[in-house]
């Protein structure tokens, strides 16, 4: 990682939700090149997602909650780690062991959310990949 790349890192950590034109001026680069990095640094596991951080706790009452459990048949677990945490609502992704591969947890307002994240996702799953879901019924804490 060089110092435009942590520069990028930088402008990414301040908003992410700038454009790359925007980076591009702030670290003195094409937006071309911007771009190639961002990605680069992505698919390397240097950016791993992307969140948005509130000024106040948002209230979680009224949010469905599920836990996707999914076996990918030894495929590395990092480039899915990296698609799922685009999506603001995969709160938790865990590598475990046994039959399955990763465990991830997500919060959201409305089924048809969570029906598009999983056919988003399963385009790029590999063939033989399978998806369980888990809808969480009810919850007990200590």
């Amino acid at each position: 990682m060089d110092s435009f790349d942590q520069k990028i890192i930088a402008a990414l950590r301040d908003n992410a939700r700038q454009s790359v034109s925007a980076i591009a001026e702030q670290v003195s680069l094409s937006r071309p090149a911007v771009s190639e990095r961002i990605k680069r640094l992505e698919e390397q596991g240097e950016i791993v997602g992307y969140q948005v951080l509130t000024a106040k706790k948002m209230e979680t009452g009224g949010l469905l909650k599920a836990y996707f459990e999914i076996k990918q048949g030894g495929f590395k677990c990092r480039p899915l780690v990296q698609l799922l945490l685009q999506y603001p609502e995969v709160k938790h992704c865990h590598g475990i062991s046994g039959e399955v591969d990763l465990l991830v947890y997500l919060e959201f307002a409305e089924m048809q959310r969570l029906h598009d994240i999983l056919a988003e996702i399963d385009e790029e799953l590999p063939k033989d990949a399978k998806v369980v879901t888990h809808m969480v019924m009810q919850e007990w804490e200590r």
